[in-house]
C-alpha cells in the first residue's frame, strides 16, 4: 500500500523520459511511480489536486539561512529609500530602549539611498545607543560611535583587519561605514551568538522557505569568517533538526577561516582541514557538509569586486581581495587535495581568473574527475573565461534575482560593454554547464518563483532588460531551481526531478511556471510542499482546494516504513 497518492494533477516531472503525469505515488518517503503504474494501487492517502501543477521541490544553491533568520528579528531597512528614513526608524526603535541596548537593522541599500548613513546622525537618532545597521550585500556595514568605541576605532587601538577598509572623512575621522573583513571589528562584540538562539531563527527561516517551496538549501558559509555566527554553528542545525523545525534538507558550507593545520599520514596528502578530517560529504539526506566556502574578494553594490578595469566612476576602484591572491590560491588547492568540493566567492571577473587558476592547479596536482568545484555568484565573466569554466568542469553560482533588486547599480558601475557580461545564464548553458538557481538570501528575495521570472526576463528595477542574450526559457528555469540545483551538490541521482526512485520532495501550485506569461511566474502561490511525502507547508489550506482521502502525512507524523533512530 502507498503511503500516498496524489490523482488528478497536472505534474511537471522535470524527468525527459516522463515529463508529463497525472498521477504520482509515493511510499517510504520516495517516488514509487507515475501514472499507470500506480493508479490504481491503494494508498493510506489519496490526494486530489483538481489540476493544480506539481513540480519537483526547488532548491536553492546559495543562501544565508542563519543571517535571514536574524533578520527577521532586527529592524527591517530594505525598502528605506532616504537617508532620513533609515534615521526616522532608528529613532522609533531607540524610543523607550535602554540607554545600552544594541539596535541592530538590516537590509540599507547605499545604491537606493544615495549614500551610507553616517555615525553622528545615528548617534543623534538613536541617543547615544549602539548602532549597528548591516547593508543588504553583507559586506559592509555601519556603526554608531559607541560600538565603533567598543571596538577600539575611535581610539586608535585597532587597526582594520587584512582585507577591511574601516572608512574615514577628508580629516581621517571614521564615518562609521566598515567594509568587508573591517566588519570583524563589531562582530567580535557580539558574536559567537548561542546555539539555542541559532536554531530559533533556523527554524523562522525553515518555515518561510517552506513556504516558497524550497525542499533543499545550500547555507554559504558558516562557522568562522565573513558571515560565520559561531564556531561551532553546525551545532545549530542540528538542534533544530532534532526540534523538527528544520523543514528543508540543509547542505552547508564551511567557511575557509574554520581550515587549519592537520597531523595525517603522509601518503593521505592531507595538510590542511578541519578536525577529524570531515570533508564535503559527511552526514545524510537531511543536514550533510558541502563545499568548502572560500571568499576571493567583495561585492558589486559595493564596488569591492575584484574587476580587471576600474568600475566606472571610480578610476581607482578596481575592488579588494579578501586575502592576498597568492594564499587565497593555496587555499584552494589543500582544500581540494583535503577532499573537499570548494566554493569561491569570486564576484570580479579578476576574482574569477584567480579561482580559475587555482582549480587548474589542484587538479593538475591532484586530478579528481567530476568535482564539480563552484565559483559562487560569477558575477562578471568575460567572453575569454565562458570556455574555461566548460574545461574545467566548474559550476557557476550566478543569481538571477540580482538583476531586479540591484541590477541597475551593478550595471552603472560596470558601463554598457562589461553589463553584457553580468550575471550570465545563456552563455553557459550554450557551453554544456548547468547553472543551479540560487538567491544569495536575505541580499536578494530567496522565493524560487521570483528567481525564476528574472531568469527568463532579466529585468532591472528601471524596466531595463540587462543582457537580453543571456535571457533563457521558463523551462530552463524551472530546471535550474530543480534538477540542476540537484546536480550542483551531485545530488542529481536522489532528487530534482519526480522520478521512480527519488526523494518525494514536491510541490503543489496554482499555475504552471512554464506556460503563464513571464510576468506572472513570480506571483504564482505554493499551495503544499512535500519532503520525503511528508507536508512541511499548506496542510491546512490543502483542503481549500482538494479533498484529501485519509490523514495527510506531515511533519512529525508517524512513518510506518522507516526505522526510527534514538
Amino acid at each position: 500500500m502507498l503511503d500516498l497518492k496524489l490523482r488528478n494533477a497536472r505534474i511537471r516531472t522535470v524527468d525527459d523520459r516522463h515529463p508529463r503525469a497525472r498521477t504520482l505515488g509515493v511510499l517510504a518517503g520516495r517516488v514509487v511511480g507515475l501514472d499507470e503504474t500506480v493508479e490504481d494501487l491503494p494508498a493510506r492517502t489519496v490526494l486530489d489536486c483538481g489540476g493544480a501543477v506539481v513540480v519537483p521541490g526547488f532548491g536553492d544553491a546559495h543562501n544565508h539561512m542563519a543571517w535571514f533568520g536574524q533578520s527577521l528579528g532586527e529592524l527591517d531597512l530594505s525598502t528605506a529609500t532616504t537617508l532620513s528614513e533609515v534615521y526616522d526608524a532608528v529613532a522609533r526603535r531607540a524610543a523607550g530602549l535602554p540607554a545600552d541596548a544594541w539596535i541592530v537593522g538590516s537590509g540599507y541599500d547605499d545604491t537606493v539611498m544615495g549614500g551610507h548613513p553616517h555615525r553622528t546622525e545615528l548617534d543623534r537618532a538613536a541617543g547615544g545607543r549602539p548602532v549597528w545597521l548591516k547593508h543588504r550585500s553583507g559586506h559592509m556595514c555601519v556603526a554608531g560611535s559607541e560600538v565603533l568605541r567598543q571596538a577600539g576605532v575611535l581610539d586608535g587601538s585597532v587597526d582594520a583587519p587584512e582585507g577591511g577598509v574601516v572608512v574615514r572623512d577628508g580629516d581621517g575621522t571614521p564615518t562609521g561605514l566598515l567594509q568587508e573583513r573591517a566588519q570583524a571589528l563589531v562582530t567580535g562584540l557580539v558574536m559567537p551568538y548561542p546555539v539555542a538562539d541559532l536554531a530559533d531563527v533556523l527554524g523562522r527561516a525553515s518555515e518561510v522557505y517552506a513556504a516558497e517551496g524550497l525542499t533543499h538549501v545550500v547555507e554559504a558559509g558558516i562557522g568562522l569568517g565573513l558571515i560565520g555566527r559561531s564556531p561551532v554553528e553546525a551545532a545549530a542545525y542540528q538542534l533544530a533538526r532534532e526540534r523538527g523545525t528544520l523543514r528543508t534538507r540543509v547542505e552547508l558550507m564551511v567557511a575557509a577561516d574554520n581550515l587549519h593545520a592537520l597531523r595525517a599520514h603522509a601518503d593521505d596528502g592531507i595538510t590542511t582541514g578541519i578536525d577529524l578530517g570531515l570533508r564535503s560529504g559527511f552526514g545524510d539526506d537531511r543536514l550533510r557538509l558541502g563545499p568548502m566556502k572560500i571568499w576571493l574578494d567583495g561585492s558589486l553594490i559595493g564596488r569591492t569586486a575584484a574587476v580587471s578595469e576600474p568600475f566606472c566612476g571610480h578610476d581607482h576602484a578596481s575592488g579588494v581581495y579578501q586575502n592576498s591572491p597568492e594564499e587565497m590560491h593555496r587555499l584552494v588547492v589543500d582544500a581540494h587535495r583535503a577532499g573537499w568540493r570548494v566554493a569561491a566567492h569570486a564576484i570580479g571577473d579578476s576574482a574569477v581568473d584567480l579561482a580559475l587558476d587555482a582549480f587548474a592547479e589542484a587538479q593538475r596536482l591532484l586530478p579528481r574527475p567530476d568535482v564539480r568545484h563552484r565559483i559562487e555568484h560569477s558575477g562578471v565573466v568575460r567572453p575569454d573565461q565562458l570556455d574555461r569554466y566548460a574545461e574545467l568542469g566548474v559550476v557557476p553560482v550566478p543569481q538571477a534575482r540580482f538583476l531586479y533588486e540591484v541590477g541597475d547599480s551593478m550595471a552603472e558601475g560596470l558601463g554598457p560593454e562589461r553589463t553584457l557580461w553580468m550575471y550570465r545564464h545563456r552563455s553557459f548553458l550554450d557551453r554544456g554547464i548547468r547553472v543551479p538557481g540560487s538567491s544569495d538570501r536575505p541580499v536578494a528575495p530567496g522565493a524560487p518563483l521570483l528567481g525564476m521570472q528574472s531568469m527568463v526576463e532579466r529585468l532591472s528595477r528601471a524596466g531595463t532588460v540587462l543582457a537580453p542574450d543571456e535571457r533563457v526559457s521558463a523551462e530552463q528555469a524551472l530546471r535550474a531551481y530543480t534538477i540542476d540545483a540537484a546536480w550542483a551538490s551531485h545530488d542529481e541521482d536522489r532528487r530534482g526531478s519526480i522520478t521512480p526512485g527519488k526523494y518525494a520532495d514536491f510541490v503543489i501550485l496554482s499555475d504552471d511556471p512554464v506556460s503563464v506569461d513571464s510576468d506572472r511566474i513570480g506571483a504564482i502561490d505554493v499551495l503544499a510542499t512535500f519532503v520525503a511525502g511528508e507536508c512541511v507547508h499548506g496542510a491546512d489550506a490543502l483542503g481549500d482546494f482538494a479533498a484529501a482521502d485519509g490523514p495527510l502525512p506531515t511533519t512529525g507524523s508517524p512513518r510506518p516504513h522507516t526505522r526510527s533512530h534514538a
